[in-house]
């Protein structure tokens, strides 16, 4: 004799009209959902080199940036010298355009001056080699893409370091939000003094304008920079010093997650997995702090 509960399937199946064999078929498991990694430890994060570190405070907040002198370093330089010789102090926003990036640096504030500094050598690419590892997000095969420090860089693949006489090969950076840039005029060698926060992500200045740094602390005074061409009442930047400049009892202790460190790749991964095809190295937010 048949029990109940046999009954009772043999009921349900003949009225959903499903085969008895996938009846009791196991259930396919849902895609995993990506989570956010746990809190990066305090040893997973690294203290940003005071000369390495530029303050910028505008009357809209502070911005801290990490200066890259391995993509830039002619750019960095000037960067550095303008900081120390107080140039930039008081300097306004003349030209923020939405999603794109804050632009300053010009004495008149209008966008048609610069230093008395000569113009420099345009720095687009620079050379990597095996003593610049970087920290993979994405292994395209015309090259990796990662982060070296906390600069997004698109680099030519490591195969080929065996085959160039310096053991090198060209890498550049990626204009993601917060990479720091330098502005020029049509001439390739005509920066000078200018430069500018990306807002946003902004591809196609790629080999194409110097970019020297990155922002590390900040990333929401940038965005509230009044917009305009010019602003009506365009915002500036009180003082621009370097963290070694500062006296040590206001200079800011600033630490960011490391790119060597398993956090940072879990960090990359999980933005990845969250966008899946749609990944870009520009969706890595990279955690820092001040101590």
């Amino acid at each position: 004799m048949k029990s109940s509960l046999a009954v009772a399937v043999a009921a349900l199946l003949v009225a959903t009209s499903i085969p008895a064999s996938q009846a009791f078929a196991k259930k396919k498991p849902e895609p995993a959902v990506p989570t956010a990694p746990a809190a990066p430890a305090a040893a997973d994060f690294r203290a940003v080199d005071p000369d390495n570190m530029l303050v910028v405070d505008t009357n809209k907040g502070r911005i801290i940036v990490e200066l890259s002198p391995f993509a830039a370093p002619n750019h960095v330089a000037r960067i550095k010298t303008l900081a120390k010789q107080h140039f930039y102090d008081g300097q306004t926003f003349f030209r923020v355009i939405e999603d794109f990036m804050d632009q300053t640096g010009d004495p008149t504030n209008k966008g048609d001056g610069n230093s008395a500094l000569p113009n420099l050598k345009a720095e687009f690419t620079f050379r990597r080699g095996a003593d610049l590892p970087m920290t993979m997000a994405a292994a395209p095969s015309d090259g990796p893409v990662g982060f070296i420090g906390v600069l997004p860089v698109k680099s030519q693949p490591d195969d080929l370091m065996a085959m160039t006489v310096d053991g090198k090969v060209i890498a550049w950076p990626l204009f993601c939000s917060g990479v720091m840039g330098m502005a020029r005029s049509g001439e390739l060698d005509s920066a000078n003094s200018q430069f500018f926060f990306m807002r946003g992500p902004y591809p196609s200045l790629e080999k194409k304008y110097t970019a020297w740094g990155r922002v590390v602390l900040g990333d929401d005074v940038v965005r509230a920079i009044k917009l305009g061409e010019p602003p009506i009442d365009p915002d500036n930047m009180l003082t621009v010093r370097l963290g070694s400049d500062m006296p040590p009892a206001d200079r800011p202790k600033v630490y960011v997650l490391d790119n060597k460190s398993a956090s940072f790749k879990a960090l990359i991964d999980v933005a990845r997995a969250a966008k899946g095809s749609d990944f870009s190295i520009c969706d890595v937010e990279i955690p820092a702090q001040v101590r």
